[in-house]
């Protein structure tokens, strides 16, 4: 990609020219003149476009890069061609689980993926702080709330084809100790099954992934207030309204799947903070003590940079920041329409039909037990 920044006046790509640009432990991408040009019509910085992400850039460090932010040429042209030998592989289409649940469920998955971005992007990892690119260590308190919940989820798949062996565990019964975000292996309501099959949308903080799953971000400014809509995985889009405003958050006892934005420019950068989360939401094990603050800059015409940084002291032992370069698509050739997931959610409802069929012909003496069936890790999906 080619765009208006400049090395002794020819123009470089942007991936090649942010590699020395580092402001403070944060390494914040510096703004172009370009970017100050950029204006709305009543003068605030503009970052409205349709904008996705083009390269294929983990969240998390390789540990054998150490503390190094940037690859060279030789290591994006090896990354590169690992990428295209990882999803162009011979058995990416096996049935390897013919005959069992599981094959059934991914059938349906690899229906909609299609192969994702096989461009490497400069950076080693989106996380630059802590300086080794990883997610920080969970505190004992959240590792022991994670544990509770795996144990759990491997209870109710005990003595099926996924699970461990051993009869249907007492525990299939019990409520989930969270609000549950999983497929649980168990159907009783909606409730049991995964916030994806439920149409919940994605959850904050919301790093674009490439590829055709990835989707796109469109962003809308009005001079109060900002409009970002995700067009994401299988109708999993959502809306986000940023008022640009000093008002105080909602009251703690108020709680949003995707929390209480509130806005502000610092410059040329849009500083959005985000509180009150819900149970409704997890990153990495962070529920309703997230927070969040995230930063949009425009760099140049066709680029639009933005950096998160994670908090929550009952998860994480520190916080952390991770980085994007989104790059703009076109708006004559590019829509992005409003997601139709519940719309279109039978198979939500067929789930819950099925099941109740499964248990009637059981009890009838026809067909298995219900409960020794993995109805939770098909398709190899959350």
């Amino acid at each position: 990609m080619i765009v208006a920044l400049r090395d002794g006046g020819k123009p470089v790509r942007y991936q090649d020219a942010i590699a020395p640009i580092a402001l403070g432990g944060a390494c914040l991408l510096a703004a172009s003149a370009v970017a100050q040009e950029l204006l709305t019509p009543w003068g605030d910085p503009d970052l409205q476009g349709i904008w996705s992400n083009p390269y294929n850039t983990p969240l998390e460090r390789p540990e054998r890069f150490g503390t190094r932010e940037f690859l060279t040429d030789e290591e994006i042209a090896s990354a590169e061609q690992e990428l295209v030998e990882r999803f162009q592989q011979p058995g990416r289409d096996s049935r390897e689980y013919v005959g069992t649940e599981k094959d059934v469920a991914r059938a349906y998955n690899e229906h909609w993926r299609g192969d994702p971005s096989y461009a490497r992007g400069r950076r080693t990892s989106m996380i630059i702080d802590p300086p080794d690119g990883r997610v920080p260590a969970l505190t004992p308190e959240a590792q022991a709330r994670i544990a509770e919940k795996a144990e759990y989820l491997a209870a109710l798949l005990q003595g099926t084809s996924g699970g461990r062996p051993g009869p249907v565990s007492p525990r299939r019964s019990e409520r989930s100790p969270d609000y549950s975000l999983d497929r649980l292996n168990r159907a009783d309501g909606p409730e049991d099954r995964s916030a994806t099959e439920r149409c919940f949308g994605y959850g904050l903080p919301l790093l674009l992934p490439s590829g055709t799953l990835g989707g796109v971000a469109r962003v809308v400014q009005s001079p109060g207030a900002v409009g970002i809509y995700y067009d994401t995985g299988q109708g999993q889009g959502f809306s986000r309204i940023v008022p640009i405003s000093d008002d105080p958050h909602l009251p703690s006892h108020i709680r949003q799947r995707h929390g209480d934005a509130r806005g502000h420019w610092e410059g040329d950068t849009l500083v959005v903070d985000i509180t009150n989360f819900s149970q409704k939401t997890s990153f990495y094990g962070s529920r309703e003590n997230l927070h969040l603050i995230e930063r949009y800059s425009r760099v140049d015409e066709n680029t639009l940079a933005l950096e998160v940084t994670v908090e929550d002291p009952t998860t994480f032992t520190r916080p952390f920041t991770a980085v994007q370069e989104l790059a703009k698509n076109s708006d004559r050739d590019n829509q992005v329409y409003e997601g139709g997931c519940h719309e279109g959610n039978f198979g939500l409802l067929g789930m819950l039909i099925n099941m109740r069929a499964a248990e009637r012909a059981f009890a009838e003496g026809r067909g298995p037990d219900p409960a020794t069936q993995d109805n939770a890790t098909g398709g190899g999906g959350p």
